[in-house]
């Protein structure tokens, strides 16, 4: 198969080993003209992923006409704030039989669509949604991963199983888009708070209970907006939101501790001027979600006003303790 992904990215290169690794034939592509020229030039992002070399046979280019020619799969693994324009670049230029693969995660800001949502406003391509535990840098190491392969169709589902599922990789199917689209976009957000409770020196005990409270929370989200609410017990779900919000490799965890810990706003701004943190641009997003949908989820609104407006983290331990 011809596997095209468009994002170069850790999470894109990563998942380019797992392509390779099946023999398919695989173009990246990135609009940045120096990020390509080091990719070509050195086989290597020694930022994003240290000490990994990127197979000679992997092709990079800025021409994006070229990079979709004739795929079979196009991964889509960009920002989600960047996938609006990318789609619309798409129309006219994707093949009808193309499917394509969303390892994008999160939610816009200003219409609040999923990015499954955006990817069909502009493409009546065959969509699967992919997520769960896994940082840019294992699935690099060749270390067994497990993630959720969302889809309405099972053929699908089937194909890209193929494609991508090797022995260390194993992709579980499901048909509940919504569901793994919340999942992926969410656990950033719970990912900040769990990052807040270790910046104040928390044990995992109270992390444990904070995770656990946040499973609640985000089942009924799921089924408030019509997913399939056991979704959570999914890599997508509890396996995600497990990694995410007990790792330091996790930026929005860190970038949590650090306001846990009593960070000045000029050492948040100087991480945030390095690092992308995505759940600060889900968090806008979800808070807007749950107004538009009239859904109740309390434990987003604190974290909004933590981050947004000032308010001490210590509310995060009267919250759960109110919950329990």
């Amino acid at each position: 198969m011809k596997i095209t992904i468009l994002g170069t990215g850790a999470y894109g290169l990563a998942l380019s080993f797992m392509f390779h690794k099946n023999n398919h034939t695989i173009t990246m592509w990135t609009k940045f003209e120096a990020e390509c020229n080091l990719l070509k030039n050195t086989r290597e992002n020694p930022t994003l992923l240290p000490g990994i070399k990127v197979p000679e046979e992997i092709i990079f280019t800025t021409n994006l006409i070229e990079a979709v020619k004739d795929a079979d799969i196009i991964l889509i693994a960009v920002p989600a704030k960047f996938v609006d324009d990318l789609c619309l670049k798409l129309q006219g230029i994707v093949a009808k039989n193309t499917i394509l693969l969303i390892g994008s995660k999160g939610i816009e800001q200003d219409t609040c669509r999923f990015v499954s949502d955006v990817v069909e406003h502009y493409l009546s391509n065959e969509i699967a949604v992919i997520s769960g535990p896994s940082f840019a840098i294992d699935i690099a190491n060749n270390v067994p991963i497990g993630l959720t392969l969302a889809s309405r169709h099972q053929d699908t589902c089937s194909i890209v199983k193929q494609a991508l599922e090797n022995d260390c990789l194993k992709l579980r199917p499901t048909d509940d888009i919504i569901g793994v689209e919340i999942c992926g976009a969410i656990k950033n957000v719970i990912a900040i708070a769990s990052g807040m409770l270790d910046g104040m020196q928390l044990p995992i005990s109270t992390k444990a209970m904070f995770i656990t409270e946040s499973l609640h929370d985000i089942k009924s989200l799921i089924n408030a907006l019509d997913g399939n609410g056991k979704t959570i017990l999914s890599f997508a779900g509890f396996g995600d939101l497990l990694l995410t919000c007990t790792s330091e490799k996790s930026r929005n965890f860190s970038f949590g501790k650090l306001i846990g810990s009593g960070a000045s706003r000029e050492e948040l701004d100087r991480y945030l001027q390095n690092t992308t943190v995505e759940g600060l641009y889900t968090l806008q997003s979800i808070y807007q979600l749950l107004r538009n949908k009239q859904v109740d989820m309390p434990i987003i609104d604190l974290i909004y006003d933590i981050v947004n407006h000032r308010k001490q983290p210590e509310a995060l331990l009267t919250f759960l303790i109110e919950k329990a």
